[in-house]
């Protein structure tokens, strides 16, 4: 995907910092606003996952520093709930003038509650995701608790909220015990997935249960079993904007995809964490990645995997065709490749690196009532798909800079 630095300003003129995931060589088919937690920013891990993650599907998304946090200008202490709510809807004001107005909010635990309350006030929205989202908005008194006395009493006091300090003022209480979010949810015209841990310790589960009974159809439930309530897995993070991306599909409008112009068939962008990389090509999106062991994720097949991948698809269709121009009755083709470097069979100097050759070791299981000459032609014919006659002949490979 493409990540670009943005900047808008919201209700009181503060400056607010987000980045802008887009996904790779396509124009984006909807945008989706995220809203992150309470204390945290955009840099968060699930923030950064679940963005990406729905940019590889065709998602524009927009994830922001709400005001104080971050990036973004002001001071936290002079925020409150409602000025996240005002944060979230100058986002979608600035989405609308710079690319399209946002059709999915996805919000995470308070970051949940802001984007149910928010989307009464943006229009283009037409479904809403959250995670790990409390069912009332004083919820967060709850983590407050230790210093509720001083705060009643001197108006201000400095909390300790993750293993950091933040300093709240006593109207930021005041302000969320304005907020009803249960008795507003019935009247939301949207559809609404709500995601959440039954292991979550800070926002128990109850309350995702409590969130499904207020709002109304079309709603559905999925359980993030297994994950704390920052997602810091990232496993749980990309399953959460998987899920996301697929449900969405049903109630947004999904354009005819149309390529950015390129003179290129595929194209691969990777930024400057991890390996990785978002592929495309043609109109099909794909993920390619590097094991654990080698410092990638394993999202996604490795580059000799794909390359495995292309030889054995090409065998099984070059085979394919050939049967049926014939009339012979095979039902399946199966071919099985393996990759890796070996010695040759009459190497002179085995035991240095370099005597080693790329070797694409191939099975094919064909399936049909056929007699043996037959199987053995289509064995030769195996031989004569062009991705096989590509790596077997002398490539030329010619490289050159771009403009980026």
């Amino acid at each position: 995907m493409k990540t670009t630095k943005v900047a808008f300003k919201n209700n009181e003129g503060n400056e607010l910092v987000g980045y802008l995931e887009l996904p790779t060589n396509q124009k984006p088919h909807n945008f989706v606003l995220f809203a992150h937690c309470f204390t945290c920013n955009k840099n968060f891990f699930a923030p950064k996952n679940i963005s990406r993650t729905l940019a590889s599907r065709g998602f524009g998304v927009l994830r922001f520093d709400f005001t104080g946090l971050g990036e973004s200008e002001g001071n936290f202490s002079d925020t409150n709930f409602s000025g996240n709510v005002q944060d979230l809807v100058a986002a979608a004001k600035f989405l609308k003038k710079e690319h399209k107005s946002p059709s999915v909010l996805v919000g995470h635990s308070l970051g949940g509650a802001a984007v149910l309350m928010a989307s009464e006030e943006i229009e283009s929205v037409k479904a809403i995701a959250t995670i790990a989202a409390p069912s009332t908005i004083t919820h967060v008194e709850g983590l407050l608790s230790e210093q509720m006395d001083k705060l009643m009493k001197d108006a201000n006091a400095t909390v300790n909220i993750g293993g950091r300090p933040f300093k709240i003022k006593k109207q930021f209480l005041e302000d969320l015990q304005k907020h009803d979010l249960r008795s507003r949810l019935s009247k939301l015209e949207k559809a609404i997935l709500i995601l959440h841990s039954p292991q979550d310790e800070v926002v128990e589960v109850k309350n995702a249960e409590e969130l499904y009974t207020a709002v109304s159809h079309p709603k559905s439930f999925v359980s993030l079993d297994g994950a704390d309530h920052l997602l810091n897995d990232k496993e749980y993070s990309i399953y959460a904007g998987r899920v996301i991306a697929t449900w969405a599909e049903k109630y947004i409008e999904l354009e005819e995809i149309q390529d950015l112009e390129t003179d290129h068939q595929v194209v691969a962008n990777l930024g400057k964490e991890g390996f990785t990389t978002q592929v495309k090509a043609g109109i099909h999106n794909f993920t390619a990645d590097e094991p654990v062991k080698m410092g990638g994720n394993n999202f996604g097949p490795t580059p000799y995997e794909f390359l495995s991948a292309g030889l054995a698809a090409c065998t099984s269709m070059t085979i394919q065709m050939y049967a049926k121009r014939k009339k012979w009755p095979v039902e399946n083709v199966e071919t099985h490749v393996n990759y890796a470097k070996q010695h040759a069979k009459d190497c002179e100097d085995c035991d240095k690196d370099g005597s080693k050759i790329d070797t694409f070791e191939r099975e094919i299981s064909i399936s049909g009532d056929l007699e043996e000459k037959q199987k053995e032609r289509l064995l030769e014919i195996a031989d004569k798909c062009p991705v096989h006659k590509t790596l077997s002949a002398k490539v030329t490979i010619l490289t050159k800079l771009i403009e980026s």
